[in-house]
């Protein structure tokens, strides 16, 4: 048996229904509840903050099939799997087998405004806005005091609003990252305010404040409780933030993108000695590598996304499920051969990151629909690191890091190559050895100054972080998404690969948002 998740998704009153054609992102709750009774406790708010929580991880408040957001795939439609099909199946690291309506535009890079994919993952991001916003308009000090929730309460509220303003600024910074210019709403604004659209900049600019004005109200780094956001979490987004900024605003911020990362650094996180522990069925044991996860949990929060997914969808051909910890394979999703390609021994015998299963499975991709072209990825296995299966075959207990050390490495390496006046490549250098003796288990793997080139930094992300998410955006950054410059199998729907237009940079704002909202704006190119 598992952890402990940290937050549960018992019947909470804050299930938001929304979307579809509507242009209201900013609705009181509609399950009869009116928000003075739903806060009127401490119990009630402490209900209510796990639902921010718990609504990132799960698709609705009663289990699988279950969805809080109208209009899409109420089993599909949790935060991470959408975000994923948008970060990876649009890159050279992995295709899918499916049919689905709209997941193979994903991989041709052909999508338009009424993919039902980005659709849901656009709603999802709003739908956790609104959560986010009602929660913080409720806990403000005069709301507190007026309700009697006083002393040590009264300063787990305050910390629950700050971490509140955090969930809302990463989810403000996904469709930053995707989107560019989405519909933009806070806790100031009155009920029933139609959103504006923010441009990339302004959102920037505010999200930075944001993280700025509540990092010294988190807990310190590592001290909150596991699944929640701290200090760390702060440096860590503004880092990976600042990084992009060129992309974003059009200004570099190097400088403060390697200052971000070197705070996480010495903040007293470590590498954990075993790569293979990362995404197991018991990684709640990595906190010295982990920031923030989702957390799952295969008894107390099931549905068919998050890590679920990856392990399920990862198993097909002759792939022996149980080996993964999973009682079936869905045979999906796989990799073009750009991605073992960048390992010296792609079955595993030097670098232990190269986590393939070849057995049957050809390295080219002659149709995307066939499951056995293309290698399979096993780096997600429900299965502890003593050998034994998950608490469940059908739902997986791996948590999802969304931010763990090594990318505070690469950012930090990053960012000194490209000109940032704080840091140093001797320290740079030594962060990308520490990375590459666990994955070798020795010093044969280490890299010379020589070597430490961006092109390396590219590569070794991929090596280091493939399936987590990081893909698209770093190909943005390095000019390589759309460019015929870098080519994968069947990018732009051809099998040899060929570049597309740049406009694809970003995603589309849903068709039927901007029906809906007239203050809205599509991004050139749709």
């Amino acid at each position: 048996m598992k952890k402990r998740i940290g937050y549960f998704l018992s019947a909470v009153s804050l299930g938001i229904f929304l979307f579809g054609c509507n242009k209201d992102l900013n609705r009181l709750p509609t399950h009869g509840e009116t928000a003075d009774a739903v806060y009127s406790t401490m119990q009630g708010y402490q209900d209510a903050f796990a639902k921010l929580y718990g609504s990132i991880a799960m698709t609705g408040n009663n289990g699988p099939g279950s969805g809080d957001i109208q209009g899409i795939d109420p089993g599909t439609s949790d935060f991470f799997r959408l975000y994923w099909n948008a970060q990876e199946l649009s890159t050279d690291e992995a295709v899918v087998a499916w049919g689905d309506a709209g997941v193979q535009d994903f991989h041709n890079m052909n999508w338009g405004s009424s993919n039902p994919f980005l659709t849901g993952l656009y709603y999802r991001c709003m739908y956790q806005i609104t959560l986010d916003n009602e929660f913080i308009r409720q806990s403000s000090d005069e709301k507190i005091s007026s309700r009697g929730i006083k002393g040590t309460d009264a300063d787990q509220v305050k910390q629950f609003r700050a971490e509140a303003r955090f969930l809302r600024a990463y989810q403000y910074w996904v469709l930053m990252d995707l989107y560019g210019n989405p519909p933009f709403i806070t806790d100031a604004d009155p009920i029933g305010t139609v959103p504006k659209q923010i441009s990339r900049s302004d959102l920037f600019n505010y999200i930075e404040k944001e993280l700025n004005e509540i990092g010294p109200e988190l807990a310190a780094p590592k001290s909150n409780q596991y699944g929640r956001v701290d200090q760390a979490s702060v440096w860590a987004l503004l880092a990976r933030m600042y990084l992009n900024a060129q992309v974003y605003t059009g200004q570099d911020r190097y400088t403060d993108a390697a200052t971000n990362a070197a705070k996480v650094i010495n903040a007293g996180y470590s590498l954990i000695p075993n790569y293979d522990w990362l995404f197991l069925a018991d990684n709640n044991l990595d906190t010295d590598e982990f920031l923030w996860t989702l957390n799952y949990d295969g008894l107390k929060s099931q549905g068919y996304g998050g890590t679920t997914f990856l392990t399920h969808a990862a198993v097909g051909g002759s792939m022996v499920a149980t080996d993964y910890g999973v009682g079936g394979g869905w045979a999906g999703i796989r990799t073009t051969k750009n991605l073992p390609n960048l390992f010296p021994d792609y079955t595993g015998g030097l670098d232990h990151r190269s986590e393939f299963y070849t057995n049957g499975q050809n390295i080219d991709i002659n149709a995307q629909s066939q499951f056995t072209d293309g290698f399979a990825v096993t780096k997600f296995k429900n299965i502890t690191r003593a050998g034994n299966a998950g608490s469940s075959l059908d739902f997986s207990d791996i948590d999802m890091p969304i931010f763990r050390l090594p990318e505070m490495y690469f950012i930090y390496a990053e960012a000194v190559l490209r000109g940032s006046s704080t840091g140093d490549k001797t320290t740079a250098l030594g962060y990308m050895n520490l990375l590459r003796e666990r994955a070798y288990g020795g010093t044969q793997g280490d890299i010379s100054a020589a070597d430490l080139t961006l092109q390396f930094i590219l590569d070794e992300r991929a090596r280091e972080l493939y399936w987590e998410g990081y893909r698209r955006t770093d190909l943005i950054r390095y000019g390589l998404f759309t460019t015929g410059t870098y080519l994968w199998p069947w990018k732009g729907g051809v099998k040899s690969g060929t570049g597309v237009q740049d406009f694809r940079n970003l995603y589309p704002i849903p068709a039927k948002d901007l029906a809906a909202n007239p203050n809205l704006v599509q991004n050139p190119g749709y």
